[in-house]
């Protein structure tokens, strides 16, 4: 069964949707069948890895009107490039923010996604989820459906403020809807080499101790420029820091993961 793992951080600007997109294109790379969603009304990951903008159906099609899973799928392969033909996307657009209103009468609102994603979380390696900068429905159906949270944290005053709310969800959501959740790790993002940055990471490795990875991913202009040309890092510039940082990054997530 595929590995479905949730990207989240309430606090918008810390790197969610680069990590998305440069950790499923990576992991496909490396041979693994990966599905990114996007559960995020930005649609960000959607323009950030393809041209799929505004297509439809897409998730809120899945969730709301009930499109069977498969019609939603798209293969980002492009002939051309091997890992691509690995990669898929459930996008999303702006329709997407109706879906918070609409779930909150929902019967088993939390559930929804889950149930999506049940389906055909065997036909992947690896299922990857955006989320919205936010504690809502949206999220809490991501966390759900997962089964390990990655949390972004940005190298920069108050980065930590917050987080113990995120923590506190993640252990409500463990301990009433989906038992199976666990923290993958924290991951240390925009870093530089300045004094802040230092104690950022040190007061991260001092409240989440190992949960904290290794690599940290620098503050790269290319990783910033890349979606704009709907590219990942990889294959914008491959050869730079950021590129460097998710490749290493990637293998301590497969080491934790399996």
């Amino acid at each position: 069964m595929g590995k479905v793992i949730v990207v989240a951080n309430q606090k918008g600007g810390v790197g969610k949707t680069t990590t998305v997109i440069n950790l499923g294109y990576i992991l496909a790379e490396m041979g693994k069948k990966v599905l990114i969603v996007d559960a995020d009304p930005q649609g960000n990951a959607t323009s950030g890895i393809s041209s799929l903008k505004s297509k439809k159906p897409n998730l809120y099609s899945a969730l709301i009107q009930e499109v069977v899973v498969e019609n939603v799928i798209y293969p980002l392969g492009d002939g051309k490039n091997s890992a691509r033909s690995n990669l898929f996307i459930i996008p999303s657009d702006i329709d997407l923010a109706g879906a918070e209103i609409e779930l909150v009468s929902a019967l088993f609102r939390e559930l929804k996604l889950k149930e999506v994603l049940a389906k055909i979380v065997e036909n992947f390696d690896f299922i990857i989820i955006d989320s919205p900068p936010s504690l809502g429905l949206l999220t809490v159906n991501a966390l759900v459906a997962a089964h390990y949270v990655l949390i972004p944290l940005q190298c920069e005053y108050y980065a930590l403020e917050g987080i113990s709310q995120l923590i506190k969800t993640i252990n409500l959501i463990k301990k009433n809807l989906n038992q199976n959740l666990e923290i993958l790790g924290i991951l240390l993002t925009m870093y530089s080499r300045t004094t802040l940055a230092q104690q950022v990471l040190e007061e991260a490795k001092g409240y989440f101790k190992e949960k904290v990875f290794n690599t940290v991913i620098p503050r790269n202009v290319r990783l910033s420029e890349a979606p704009s040309y709907s590219l990942s890092i990889f294959e914008y510039a491959p050869d730079s820091a950021g590129a460097e940082s998710y490749r290493e990054f990637a293998k301590e997530v497969i080491e934790r993961v399996f």
